[in-house]
């Protein structure tokens, strides 16, 4: 608790007033919890923006059944090895699968890699994650 600041901030009272509420949504419990999870936010789009060291997920949901999709994905992945921490495949029917790919490195490089991913014929949706090695958050 020595490490603690206290600082005042002045706000309109309408912006004060929803950010509260969005304070609430989010489950904070109080507007310090709040604004320290905006601070850290801002470091980690920070870190993405100047090509930190970063980590986060990839996710894609394909359809297995596409020619040589699989080999592609398995392919790719190999490519990005030093980037990709684990992966995970989940089989959410028949014909779609849904894959997580947990990733570390650069920014540029853990783009490149989702963006592959994401543009290979029969993947139907794919998302980036940004998240946070820790490091740009202490």
């Amino acid at each position: 608790m020595q490490n603690l600041v206290r600082f005042g901030v002045s706000l309109e009272k309408d912006l004060l007033a929803r950010f509260d509420k969005r304070m609430r949504e989010r489950g904070h419990s109080n507007r310090s919890e709040a604004i320290r999870d905006l601070i850290r936010r801002d470091f980690v789009e920070d870190s993405w923006e100047k090509d930190g060291e970063v980590a986060g997920a990839v996710t894609l949901v394909y359809d297995h059944h596409r020619h040589d999709l699989v080999g592609q994905l398995v392919h790719l992945q190999h490519d990005f090895q030093e980037s990709i921490l684990s992966s995970q495949h989940v089989h959410l029917d028949h014909d779609h699968c849904l894959e997580i790919i947990a990733v570390k490195g650069r920014a540029s490089r853990v783009r490149l890699l989702s963006e592959q991913l994401k543009g290979l014929k029969g993947v139907m949706h794919g998302s980036l994650s940004m998240g946070s090695t820790g490091r740009d958050l202490e």
